[in-house]
């Protein structure tokens, strides 16, 4: 279900990167609010969107353990599609909601979710366009989370295109 914009969700993501910080002390990771819980004024899914960025994928997988214990559920059954990211989501019933995608730091899917992000922070005219057509999708697709998924694809694809250029995920 989307919802209007919630000025909590930036304390959200706040905490969690304090935590997920600490997780990978001393290491050095980058850690940034993506997803449109992180672009002011648009309506999401109340879900705290987290790109993880690190120098290396087994660095990710060296704390999976740590994570469990803090809550976050390891997704591994999506590498077939993404194997270029780590994906996991906190256990259900913690609030607020966090799916996290770790990936390494400078990737094309690092550089794709903030170039996304980054686009639609910067134009309100395309925020509102992808507010609309959110809605939109959410209406037709209420029963169907992977057809609504599936079908904002082009439009974001698109502003990622325009953003990177056509050699975006090169």
């Amino acid at each position: 279900m989307i919802e209007a914009y919630d000025a909590r969700w930036p304390r959200s993501f706040a905490a969690v990167r304090d935590e997920l910080r600490g997780v990978f002390a001393p290491l050095d990771v980058q850690v940034e609010h993506i997803g449109s819980t992180s672009v002011p004024g648009l309506a999401a899914k109340p879900v705290i969107d987290v790109l993880l960025g690190a120098s290396s994928l087994p660095l990710v997988e060296s704390r999976i353990a740590a994570l469990q214990a803090r809550g976050y559920a390891y997704a591994p059954q999506y590498e077939d599609v993404l194997p270029e990211r780590r994906y996991f989501r906190r256990m259900p019933g913690a609030l607020p909601r966090i799916h996290l995608h770790a990936v390494v730091t400078g990737s094309a899917i690092w550089r794709e979710h903030l170039a996304f992000r980054d686009a639609l922070r910067a134009d309100a005219d395309l925020r509102a366009r992808y507010q609309d057509l959110k809605l939109r999708l959410a209406r037709e697709h209420a029963a169907d989370k992977a057809a609504y998924t599936e079908a904002k694809g082009p439009f974001i694809r698109a502003v990622i295109e325009a953003a990177l250029g056509d050699g975006a995920g090169a």
